[in-house]
């Protein structure tokens, strides 16, 4: 028997409650509430009452926090309007209570594949208010965020997790801008097979995404160890730089990146590699 138990294996409503102090779980706009999208149903796909976002209210280590987590089964973890709402309220009300001398720290659980193409503009606006309610709240508390799989983060929510204060990854993470599928359904299947997986992996998994410096934290899929990364991550503080205002170290290493040869993991981490792993 393990003594860790997989951390990937957790609904998103788990997650949460692992994540904060044993019994201070709250859940704001629970399944209760039937807060969920109204563009699914007129199309025939079946919504989910809490629309697959879980919002949860308690203390990490003694000290006020919000932990939200999105349900990757659910729409692959896809942002609307109302899940997006709620997760960029929750980050607005934490700032707030910093404002207001009500140290909140922040966790976000990402596995999502990006906007829901059924919501388009809805779920953009969404995820625009989540990045700018990052942006504010990191000023105030580091703001950490935690991929594990098996859905990754994608789309929007990929700079939602490039804007967070530290990334957590296990080697089941994937991270990127677009996904495999979208990527081999615009550029063809020479560029990019979706079916590959140890491709896959090797270009947009944690291990390779951490040995690049995107990501601040690799664990093994456990409960304890992602939990024990969130605490360390959460005791460094406010970073002195964030990763997405470093780009007068990333651009100039984009502009090496030669787009006539196909891409790989070696190519990845010549230009974006930790000093100790080039």
């Amino acid at each position: 028997m393990r003594s860790d138990r997989s951390f990937i294996e957790l609904k998103a409503r788990q997650r949460a409650r692992l994540l904060l102090d044993e019994g201070s779980f709250r859940e704001l706009l629970d399944p209760f509430d039937v807060i969920m999208s109204p563009w699914l149903g007129p199309q025939g796909i079946v919504p989910q009452s809490d629309d697959g976002m879980v919002v949860a209210k308690g203390t990490i280590n003694g000290q006020p926090a919000i932990v939200v987590a999105i349900e990757g089964s659910f729409q692959g973890g896809s942002m609307g309007e109302v899940s997006g709402a709620k997760m960029a309220a929750a980050l607005e009300l934490a700032a707030e209570d910093n404002r207001n001398g009500i140290k909140t720290q922040a966790v976000l659980c990402l596995e999502t594949g990006g906007v829901r193409l059924q919501e388009a503009n809805l779920g953009l606006a969404a995820i625009a208010d989540i990045h700018a309610a990052i942006v504010d709240l990191r000023r105030y508390t580091p703001v950490i965020g935690i991929i594990a799989g098996t859905v990754g983060c994608f789309g929007g929510m990929s700079i939602a997790a490039a804007l967070c204060s530290y990334l957590i990854v296990t080697r089941e993470a994937r991270l990127g801008l677009n996904g495999p599928q979208v990527i081999e359904q615009e550029a063809g299947i020479e560029e990019y097979d979706s079916r590959d997986r140890p491709f896959i992996w090797s270009m947009t998994g944690g291990e390779t995404r951490y040995r690049s410096g995107l990501v601040d934290m690799l664990v093994n899929d456990g409960e304890q160890a992602v939990k024990k990364a969130m605490n360390e991550a959460i005791a460094k503080g406010i970073p002195a730089q964030h990763r997405s205002d470093n780009y007068a170290w990333f651009l100039p290493r984009l502009s090496q990146f030669d787009t006539q040869k196909q891409a790989d993991a070696q190519q990845i981490l010549q230009l974006f590699g930790r000093e100790e792993e080039k």
